[in-house]
């Protein structure tokens, strides 16, 4: 007697879907009714087709009534808690009111344990810019961000600040080749650095696809208010965290996050939360993934897989400059700000989320930018309770993007530039000094979450290219 030869032409004809339980089926049928009739066989396919609940307890066919059976929903619908956990506000009278309606949504999640707003805040997806919040068991993807990892990273060198001035097309030079801007640059010889290898690449789905494009973007600084640039790194007096002798030294610092590999991971496991939790409209951005289930764990490496990876597009940027300076720098000082951690709060471990807020627990080290033209603080965190050991970002945006282009003229910039000895590459309307908050008023709205330890002023400041220039 011949043996069962079945085609997916005959399943699909007795109404299996196009999906991988017609190849299960097949195999399983020529393996375990190899001797059967094709007719014989097909009827009881049909009648698997037609009830699969009807099999799932059988001893060989279960397998393909299992795989015919639709899931069940795994999403439920959420309610907000009536009242929120209580959380402190930095600087109230500056931050818009959209920021702090979403402050408000996030702090009423069944999850969030506590929280803050911090000076620089504005809205957002989900929680907004400046926004923290720690939770019991849970990640929210969006409430770290699109740009994972986002990070500062400072180099002081030991050399005369006055090169700037002295030696400036140099320095421009280096900043030129040292790095690429634009949301889609990427290098046409890949660097290498450890993180490609990380197993997490070939581990999570998601990120096989992604490595290719990640690698040859590996170094890049991207768009928007990402950065690079030269600057006079001004110590007042030693401490003993930063360790640097009181002076004036030259400093190079950047800002940027993980590219395109950390914002296709925030919307792939964004949607995978907004599938498992459907929140209120005003909240369905702050879905989160369970950190026991199997999204939230994928979630977390992946996350700490883009904070490595731009981490490690600042390594090689500052190894490059530095290189080529001829001497290593005497101390670096690096923060990420849109991350979460597991961090102890109030006694138990819970989940900080930052977004565009800076880690400052006691004695951790950290950057705070201002503007193009404005100071950027090395500060020191204090490891105030109520703001969750945080402090904020930079100075916040006062503008929009939109409203930036449309009320900031290229003259105004150019003279703004002029009167703080600013140099230029690039950079556009919706990114000049006057987008943004006063640097100062942040700070001292936050004086009791960071003591000032130094002072960086931007000299020669390269961005992505220029945008809608007008006169």
């Amino acid at each position: 007697m011949s043996k069962l030869k079945l085609s997916g032409k005959e399943l699909r004809g007795i109404g299996y879907p196009e999906s991988p339980v017609i190849s299960v089926a097949i195999n399983l049928m020529e393996r375990s009714y190899k001797h059967t009739g094709k007719a014989e066989a097909l009827q009881i396919l049909k009648e698997i087709v037609e009830s699969p609940r009807d099999f799932v307890n059988h001893p060989i066919l279960n397998v393909i009534a299992e795989k015919l059976i639709p899931p069940e929903p795994d999403g439920s619908d959420v309610s907000l808690n009536q009242e929120g956990v209580p959380f402190h506000i930095y600087g109230t009278e500056h931050i818009e009111q959209g920021a702090l309606h979403q402050m408000y949504t996030a702090a009423k999640l069944p999850i969030a344990v506590a929280g803050a707003l911090m000076p620089d805040a504005h809205s957002g997806y989900g929680l907004p810019i400046g926004g923290v919040l720690a939770t019991e068991g849970a990640v929210i993807p969006y409430g770290v961000g699109v740009d994972i990892g986002c990070r500062m990273s400072l180099s002081i060198f030991d050399l005369p600040p006055i090169d700037l001035v002295e030696r400036e097309a140099y320095f421009v030079r280096e900043l030129n080749e040292a790095t690429l801007f634009g949301s889609g640059s990427q290098f046409d010889r890949a660097e290498n650095h450890e993180v490609m290898e990380d197993p997490a690449f070939r581990e999570i789905a998601i990120l096989k696809n992604l490595h290719g494009r990640a690698w040859k973007q590996l170094g890049s600084s991207g768009s928007g208010n990402h950065f690079v640039e030269f600057g006079v790194v001004e110590i007042a007096e030693r401490d003993e965290v930063l360790k640097v002798d009181a002076g004036s030294y030259l400093g190079l610092l950047s800002h940027s996050g993980s590219r395109a590999l950390g914002a296709n991971i925030a919307n792939h496991f964004t949607k995978i939360a907004k599938e498992k939790r459907r929140l209120p409209g005003e909240a369905t951005n702050l879905a989160w993934l369970n950190m026991d289930e199997e999204a939230g764990i994928e979630y977390w490496m992946a996350m700490n897989l883009a904070g490595n990876y731009a981490s490690a597009c600042h390594e090689l940027i500052h190894a490059k400059i530095a290189k080529q300076l001829g001497r290593a720098p005497i101390r670096k000082v690096e923060n990420h700000h849109n991350f979460a951690w597991k961090e102890m709060h109030e006694g138990r471990e819970a989940i900080v989320h930052r977004k565009g807020a800076t880690p400052a627990g006691k004695n951790v080290l950290g950057v705070i930018p201002g503007s193009m033209t404005a100071n950027g603080f090395i500060v020191i965190g204090r490891g105030e309770q109520s703001s969750v050991n945080s402090a904020s970002h930079g100075a916040g945006r006062l503008m929009s993007r939109t409203k930036a282009m449309q009320s900031i003229t290229d003259k105004a910039m150019r003279d703004e530039l002029k009167v703080h000895g600013v140099r230029l590459i690039g950079g556009g309307l919706d990114e000049a000094p006057f987008a943004y908050k006063d640097i100062n008023q942040v700070m001292q709205n936050q004086s009791a979450l960071v003591d000032i330890v130094g002072r960086f002023t931007p000299k020669i400041v390269k961005m992505d290219g220029a945008k809608g220039r007008r006169r």
